[in-house]
């Protein structure tokens, strides 16, 4: 079974993904993990987000792993090639430039690709932007997320604060700002909830009843 999981940057995709795998047992693939090692990897050699044709080479040369404790169903970390990004790809200077390599039509090919192909092999929980409009079209249960958007750039500073990462709350109000704007409005692959998707407004519920939604679901689709 592929669970599908879409929504806007601070509606909780990551977090509820991670818990409804591991409530169920299944893998979780995320693959906004995989745009930011693409955009990281970028920033590092000095390659402009903008540059689609260096960019996509990128994508397409080094294969996007993640690992797994013994046992467990959450990646622990995320590597691009043999470099652990786990930290890296967290950054403001990446929230900056993922959006504009999430745009680039060749870059997403390269990513579904290589998405695909991980889901292929087993249950998986799956998040991201275009996930159950786009890679996952045949997913048996697609959700989307969403939330106000005070309470979205809440989450995202609180994010940022646990990974030891200092940025006003201002700052990362008009980052999300513009990620809306850029995912919504992308020519490629436009963030939007699929016509058969189980919509969830998850600002003003606990993380665990997101999570029982989203299973119970799950099982009875199963």
């Amino acid at each position: 079974m592929i669970i599908a999981i879409d929504g806007p940057a601070g509606s909780g995709k990551s977090t509820v993904a991670k818990l409804v795998a591991a409530r169920l047992g299944f893998r979780y693939l995320d693959t906004g993990a995989m745009y930011r090692a693409v955009a990281y990897r970028a920033l590092a050699l000095g390659i402009s987000p903008y540059d689609e044709a260096s960019v996509a080479a990128i994508a397409m040369r080094d294969e996007i792993t993640f690992s797994h404790e013994r046992g467990g169903h959450l990646a622990s970390r995320v590597f691009i090639g043999e470099e652990d990004v786990t930290e890296a790809i967290r950054t403001p200077q990446v929230d900056d430039a993922v959006s504009a390599v999430a745009k680039l039509p060749s870059v997403r090919r390269a990513m579904v690709a290589q998405q695909r192909h991980l889901g292929a092999e087993s249950d998986i929980v799956v998040e991201g932007r275009d996930i159950q409009t786009v890679v996952f079209p045949e997913a048996q249960v697609k959700v989307f997320l969403t939330a106000s958007p005070e309470e979205r750039a809440k989450r995202r500073l609180a994010q940022h604060a646990e990974g030891g990462i200092e940025v006003a709350e201002q700052d990362v109000r008009i980052a999300m700002e513009k990620r809306d704007a850029a995912d919504s409005t992308r020519s490629v692959s436009p963030l939007a909830a699929a016509e058969d998707a189980f919509v969830v407004d998850t600002t003003d519920l606990s993380v665990e009843q997101v999570v029982e939604r989203i299973a119970t679901r799950a099982e009875s689709t199963a």
